[in-house]
């Protein structure tokens, strides 16, 4: 049997029409501005990937994507204190929902540059933004889960030493839907439960928010057609 590592690739998006910019000395003051960009590069296709536990931004070529031309990974902030993904690799321009600056990285020596990435639709950059935030909200996921499965393993379920039985007698009341209360109790023999719950009629239902990017100006930099 063969020891080489697994890697499991998992494709987040893919992005047809991506362009590649060289960047001009970053302003003193502000951020990067995409209107202030001439001098392309490049243009491919964006794919953002997983694999295994690491997230990356892939350009690749539009007609061959084993040929790459750039890497960007990814550096998810999972602390508890960060709601965002700031610092990750990617930064936003400031004048343009569609305009960003990858950090890649040269895989054979680990040399850093950054390089301005624009794309012509602002749905498209919409994607990016939440392909990269739902990686995020996963890794963290991962993380917490992980992190419970150790304190599991540290005080296995029915170690404890509190009992949790109801004593000879005792009773406790629930109340579900209108006012309806039912006495439950270890002496207690039909009443509740199902009988209640019809009696109580339809459960009512909350209206949960959908999170998530907010949809980008209208008032935005030119796009970049091919």
């Amino acid at each position: 049997m063969s020891n080489e590592e697994i890697i499991i690739e998992r494709l987040r998006l893919k992005i047809p029409n991506a362009h590649i910019f060289k960047l001009p000395p970053k302003p003193s003051a502000g951020g990067w501005r995409g209107a202030e960009w001439h001098d392309k590069l490049w243009q491919g296709t964006l794919k953002v990937v997983e694999r295994n536990d690491q997230t990356a931004v892939l350009l690749v070529d539009a007609h061959n994507e084993s040929s790459i031309f750039a890497v960007c990974p990814i550096t998810h902030q999972l602390d508890e204190g960060h709601s965002t993904n700031g610092g990750n690799g990617v930064d936003r321009c400031i004048d343009s929902s569609r305009y960003f600056v990858l950090r890649i990285q040269n895989a054979q020596n680990g040399r850093r540059m950054y390089i301005g990435l624009a794309f012509n639709e602002r749905n498209d950059a919409f994607d990016f933004n939440t392909a990269l935030e739902d990686s995020r909200r996963e890794k963290m996921a991962e993380k917490k889960a992980a992190a419970l499965g150790r304190n599991n393993n540290n005080t296995p379920f029915g170690s404890s030493s509190v009992d949790y039985k109801m004593k000879e007698g005792e009773k406790i009341k629930v109340s579900i839907g209108n006012n309806n209360t039912t006495t439950i109790g270890s002496g207690n023999s039909g009443g509740g439960g199902a009988a209640a719950r019809r009696r109580s009629g339809k459960a009512r239902s909350s209206n949960t928010g959908s999170g998530g990017f907010l949809k980008p100006s209208s008032k935005d930099t030119p796009s970049r057609l091919a």
